[in-house]
């Protein structure tokens, strides 16, 4: 393997998928008029990554456990802004993963766990398996994957925004290590994911009181030292802190990415590097693929022809 190709490419599918179905530039239609672009623009995106990144491993990870995992379990408000797919977008998320084996790429979904989940355990999994300490990427624009980046040469990268960050950078930005993210989040809350934290606890106030105490543990072993840190209403703050620990503590957990998934039925939670190795793509599945789905002659020929030059590299 050459060093170039040493690093394992992690892919939060989910996002690529989202934002092909709603972007205005991404239009696709089957010869029945129904809508193709999310399984159309992740088709090109993953055709496209192949042929600029050129991986030797790589594995999508997908979501399919929206009010079905176990966050959900712990807090039914969990995510309770989205809604589940229409027909038409449950059949092209089919299709989403479909393709994904078709180019010769691993891809992994549970009920239970989101994807991030997956890229957690497979991050852990491929730290500890690979030889020679290979570099992590993971294919994302979602900050909470930060906490997954555990050693220097791992990065996230912002695709379509060709943006990659690595741990200075997150440390930067926010001002908390990417192990501190999760505290953080408990502190500051989620509005994208319905995760409360402390109210009245802004970016501010979570980064001065994880550089002095480091985690939401250390807070709270240290309450009573709050009230003395420099902070504007740190009195308040500490008060604050007390009569929402409960609130704290459950948004630290629905923000935790779990690492360490061994549930025997999930096959990402017992991958090898040799689940994640790319192969060569199967033209005539492809070809079948776009049959399937409708695909119009002028759509489908340009997704084939790309296909057949890249497989013929």
């Amino acid at each position: 393997m050459s060093e170039q190709n040493s690093t394992y490419y992690l892919i939060d599918g989910s996002i690529y998928i989202f934002q092909s179905h709603f972007s205005p530039h991404v239009e696709c239609f089957d010869v029945d008029g129904n809508d193709l672009s999310a399984v159309y623009g992740f088709t090109q995106f993953l055709l496209q990554f192949l042929r600029r990144v050129k991986p030797d491993r790589i594995a999508v990870a997908l979501d399919e456990s929206l009010f079905s995992g176990f966050r959900h379990d712990l807090c039914p408000n969990y995510k309770s802004n989205r809604e589940l797919p229409d027909e038409n977008l449950a059949m092209q998320l089919k299709g989403c993963r479909e393709i994904c084996s078709i180019l010769g790429m691993a891809s992994y979904a549970s009920k239970k766990y989101e994807a991030d989940d997956i890229i957690g355990t497979l991050s852990v999994r491929m730290s500890e398996l690979l030889p020679g300490d290979p570099a992590l990427c993971i294919v994302t624009r979602d900050k909470d994957l930060s906490q997954l980046l555990r050693t220097d040469k791992d990065y996230m990268w912002d695709y379509s925004g060709n943006r990659k960050r690595y741990r200075a950078d997150i440390k930067e930005e926010f001002g908390v290590s990417p192990e501190q993210f999760a505290d953080y989040l408990g502190l500051v809350g989620d509005s994208v994911d319905c995760i409360t934290g402390v109210p009245g606890v802004g970016p501010v106030k979570a980064k001065e009181l994880l550089r002095n105490f480091a985690s939401l543990d250390g807070i709270y072993e240290n309450l009573d030292a709050v009230a003395g840190l420099s902070l504007r209403g740190a009195a308040g703050l500490a008060s604050k802190l007390e009569s929402h620990q409960a609130e704290a503590r459950l948004s630290r957990e629905l923000a935790t990415i779990i690492c360490n998934a061994s549930d025997r039925h999930e096959g990402f939670a017992h991958a090898l590097p040799s689940s994640l190795e790319v192969t060569d793509i199967d033209v005539p599945s492809f070809e079948k693929f776009l049959s399937n789905y409708k695909f119009t002659k002028n759509d489908g020929a340009h997704l084939l022809s790309v296909a057949e030059r890249f497989s013929s590299q």
